[in-house]
């Protein structure tokens, strides 16, 4: 079982802004921002890794936050061309502000701006393996028990 203490950031290394031609790209920027400034600033719990792509290509620079137990987010537009370190920063703290939180959900004003900008989609915890798809929609709205079947 995973610690719940713990989350992963991955960062999608082919981000590039419209136009830009640049090797490294931007999203391979920003990972190394982020490596360069948790190296400094360590968040506990947080492992930083590369992405091949997350497929949010008009929202450049993306990135996925992921952890037990909490919602998941991705988030985009984070400059990595003009300013990658101040981008790390702001996505370092926002995810310091994610650990301290039960689920996952930082209170909106808590949230940095970039955070409240930049969220692309929320994606709920994954539900106990045991349970079966629609298991917990079908017991709360259920009309009583299942009818019992007799044979003939």
């Amino acid at each position: 079982m995973p610690d719940p203490d713990t989350a992963i950031l991955s960062v999608c290394t082919t981000c590039r802004a419209a136009g830009d031609v640049s090797e490294p790209r931007a999203g391979a920027k920003l990972l190394a921002a982020l490596l360069a400034e948790a190296g400094r600033e360590p968040v506990p719990g947080l492992t930083i890794e590369g992405a091949e792509c997350l497929s949010v290509c008009k929202r450049p620079c993306t990135v996925a936050v992921v952890s037990p137990d909490r919602w998941t987010y991705v988030y985009g537009d984070f400059d990595a061309l003009e300013d990658p370190d101040t981008s790390a920063r702001t996505l370092l703290a926002g995810l310091r502000r994610y650990l301290e939180t039960p689920d996952g959900v930082v209170p909106w004003r808590e949230r940095p701006e970039a955070f409240r900008k930049g969220v692309v989609a929320r994606i709920p915890p994954l539900r106990v393996p045991h349970e079966t798809p629609g298991q917990e929609f079908r017991e709360r709205h259920s009309a009583g028990p299942e009818p019992e079947v007799s044979e003939p």
